[in-house]
């Protein structure tokens, strides 16, 4: 290779990466995904105060006998909750993309001897759920991590029974005093914007949480 390309090549390289950083609709930039080096702060006591994880899904009102996916559930902090709610009629897919979280999502379900939660090792562009079996499919603080969200949000759509719901609970990217890095925080009308031409219709925003949205689609 000639020494006068190198520059070039480079640039473009560049600019393919930074293109695969970003939104095509919105721009947004795309946050890096959390490894399994953060599953303690997964787990952190002060969550509760902050999230308020219980009074959220106490707004969904997800019935007994419900088929629930948590998509990138880490250990598993709400999918031990949703997996209550349904209770033993009821199914909980506990997706994620790390092999490591997996394994720590199994343990803490086998400490709280649920038996009702299906763990699910899924890739980038793919959650490997069920087609037409979800009655909801929920996505905690994870959203703005998907690196491959068009194609993500299509398997979802799939796997959602017709009208089935798909909630986002984002950080609030229109409040300046939420203290997350601006790439963890989406507005309401990024998500709407990025989220309904993927064949979704927004059905209602949620707003009890100190510092989020708790944004619902129907399928």
């Amino acid at each position: 290779m000639k020494k006068a390309l190198i520059p070039a090549l480079l640039l473009t390289l560049a600019l393919i990466c930074l293109a695969e950083d970003v939104h095509p609709i919105t721009h947004r930039r795309i946050a890096q995904v959390m490894g399994s080096g953060g599953a303690d702060w997964l787990v952190r006591p002060e969550r509760e105060a902050e999230e308020r994880p219980d009074e959220a899904l106490d707004a969904l009102k997800i019935p007994k006998g419900a088929v629930v996916a948590d998509v990138g559930a880490g250990v598993g902090y709400f999918t031990w909750r949703l997996a209550a709610r349904v209770g033993p009629s009821g199914v909980v897919y506990g997706e994620d993309i790390q092999q490591e979280m997996i394994d720590q999502l199994v343990k803490n379900m086998r400490e709280r001897k649920l038996a009702n939660v299906r763990p699910v090792l899924g890739a980038i562009d793919d959650p490997k759920l069920p087609k037409d079996s979800l009655d909801l499919v929920l996505l905690v603080d994870v959203y703005h991590e998907f690196s491959e969200p068009e194609k993500m949000l299509d398997r979802i759509r799939e796997s959602l029974k017709p009208n089935g719901r798909l909630v986002l609970i984002e950080y609030r990217g229109e409040d300046p005093a939420v203290p997350i890095r601006p790439e963890h925080k989406m507005t309401l009308k990024q998500v709407q914007a990025e989220v309904q031409p993927e064949g979704f219709r927004f059905d209602q925003s949620i707003e009890i949480l100190p510092q989020q949205h708790i944004i619902v689609f129907r399928r």
